[in-house]
């Protein structure tokens, strides 16, 4: 549990949490021209005990983008993948908590995440709503 508090408080001195508990919390980033964007960052234990965390990242609401032009710029992507949770729709990217470095491997995947959830949110919707 040790690198999974590495990562709370990392992220707790870097950006603005919005909300937190045990498992998860939930922060935003600023980005460019005045935006924002909302990043969920969750500890998954796996089956064979290993530590992971999920970091997402909205990009909107499932049913008022085009989903496939999410998947179509999704799969162009070096990091992460398009999902849709709890009718939003998101970029997820996983990273083990095994020997994690905070900056290259976890900030790194973690702005990447958001710079393409802004861009693609940017591209599929209206606003800047997450």
């Amino acid at each position: 549990m040790t690198i999974w508090t590495d990562v709370i408080n990392y992220v707790r001195i870097r950006y603005e949490v919005l909300e937190e508990s045990e498992h998860w919390l939930r922060f935003r980033l600023d980005t460019d021209g005045g935006r924002s964007q909302q990043v969920t960052v969750h500890h998954l234990p796996d089956l064979d005990g290993a530590e992971w965390a999920e970091i997402s990242s909205a990009v909107g609401w499932a049913d008022k983008i085009d989903l496939r032009r999410l998947l179509e710029l999704a799969g162009g992507s070096s990091v992460g993948g398009a999902a849709v949770v709890d009718g939003v729709a998101l970029i997820k990217h996983t990273v083990p908590l095994k020997s994690l470095h905070l900056r290259e491997e976890f900030e790194r995947p973690l702005l990447s995440v958001v710079a393409q959830a802004d861009a693609f949110e940017k591209e599929l919707s209206t606003g800047d709503e997450f």
